[in-house]
């Protein structure tokens, strides 16, 4: 159970997990670059260190090439050497003896004569060329043979070069870099202290998110259980008005029934517009995609609104263009909610002269239903809103126009979900044309 918690809690704090993420990846990255460069500094610096020492030893070669024959002139060479040396520990000169080096001149006088048979030391006479390598105490030794004037080998020269100073350098290096460290660490919390609503506009957006899906759910809910008395009250006042033998009643009495009728039709509607938004919304929406030829559609829906056109005195039909073969792969009882939006509309808004559906194929592989009236018409500026939720266009000649502003919306998700688009042109007390573009089969 705990185990679980913990997850949800991952689950529903995800900002939160990411910044704390952050905190612990942004000071290792700069952790992990301070030990980068600080290794790299010193494998580079040791290696210069390594060149600058055999460089000395060369400088010392010239000193002594005339004097590599005289034990005493190498001494006091060395004894002169010691007044100048600020990093070298030792300097001492050796002559070859048999297999040994026999130390002949050096800075500390008390190890003049004794014997050294090391690698390093066979290593560079043998090779005739000088070795450097890291010993104990942060030093270098180097060993390299030394020349006379003809260029002939002669002796070993051997010094203990101190990195002492290259060891600071790289010391002030890691406390700058550290320093650096601790500053951005600091940073970074001072940040998150001086930011910490961030945390709280994290917990105020899960809840949000909580909040809305229960605010669906409501929705869904509360239209399912208001459908049934809206079908009874609508249903009631139906037969009442039709019973006209056995029912006598005022002309009053009738003209209200008529009115609960036309007010049930109007929640019924509301109650169907906000079950098909929580459907949509929530990705319940069920589709039945069939293979299926789009014109007979067309004309079963113009044909039962055509009615409603009659009643406006207005002139609809529907037209097929030569060659089109509308086959499609839709939802039909979608397909046909579609239809009866948008020609519905075209109706609504048009208060005199026609309205005409067309059918033809379009030129990408598409099948294209024209819908065109000679409406009220809108600027530009409302039909960049028209297929937004509750958008309606506000004037005189549509306020008396029922309507929730949600029916081009759940028109526009239901063409997208099978694959289509639609769109809108129109001029202001002209007219309008919508297009619904699908994919043929």
């Amino acid at each position: 159970m705990a185990n679980r918690s913990k997850v949800k809690f991952l689950q529903d704090n995800k900002q939160v997990v990411y910044s704390i993420a952050l905190m612990i990846f942004i000071p290792g990255i700069v952790i992990l670059n301070t030990w980068i460069f600080s290794s790299f500094f010193k494998d580079t610096i040791d290696l210069s260190l390594q060149d600058k020492a055999i460089g000395i030893g060369e400088a010392i070669n010239v000193g002594l090439a005339d004097k590599l024959n005289s034990p005493e002139d190498i001494q006091i060479f060395a004894d002169s050497y010691k007044e100048m040396a600020t990093s070298t520990k030792s300097l001492n000169v050796f002559y070859r003896e048999n297999d040994d080096f026999k130390l002949i001149a050096s800075l500390d006088k008390e190890q003049v004569g004794r014997l050294e048979n090391s690698t390093a030391y066979a290593i560079a006479w043998n090779n005739n060329w000088p070795t450097a390598q890291k010993i104990a105490g942060d030093y270098w030794l180097v060993v390299m043979p030394l020349k006379d004037l003809q260029g002939q080998k002669k002796a070993l020269l051997s010094m203990e070069l101190s990195s002492d100073v290259i060891s600071t350098l790289l010391l002030v290096v890691l406390v700058r870099s550290y320093l650096i460290l601790i500053i951005t660490v600091l940073l970074i919390i001072l940040l998150l202290f001086v930011n910490s609503h961030l945390f709280e506009y994290s917990i105020l957006y899960n809840k949000i998110k909580e909040i809305d899906a229960m605010k669906d759910d409501f929705i869904s809910m509360a239209s399912h259980e208001l459908r049934t008395p809206v079908m009874a009250i609508k249903g009631y006042a139906s037969l009442i008005i039709e019973d006209q033998n056995n029912f006598s009643a005022s002309e009053e009495i009738k003209r209200f029934l008529s009115m609960i009728s036309i007010s049930a039709d109007r929640l019924n509607l509301l109650v169907e517009d906000l079950l098909n938004i929580s459907r949509i919304e929530q990705g319940k929406l069920k589709m039945d995609f069939q293979k299926i030829d789009a014109w007979p559609i067309v004309e079963e829906t113009v044909t039962e609104l055509k009615v409603q056109s009659d009643a406006k005195k207005l002139s609809m039909a529907c037209f097929l263009e030569a060659g089109t073969k509308p086959i499609v792969k839709i939802d039909r009882d979608r397909f046909k909610q579609v239809l009866i939006n948008i020609i519905g509309n075209a109706i609504k808004y048009t208060p005199a002269g026609k309205v005409e559906v067309l059918v033809k194929n379009g030129k990408n592989k598409n099948l294209l239903v024209l819908v065109k009236d000679t409406g009220i018409g809108m600027p530009a500026k409302e039909r960049e809103h028209l297929f937004e939720k509750f958008y309606r266009i506000r004037k005189k000649e549509t306020d008396e126009i029922i309507g929730t502003g949600l029916g081009l919306w759940i028109t526009k998700q239901i063409v997208e979900l099978m694959g289509g688009t639609i769109s809108v042109d129109s001029i202001e007390n002209v007219g309008s044309q919508f297009t619904i573009e699908l994919p043929l089969a």
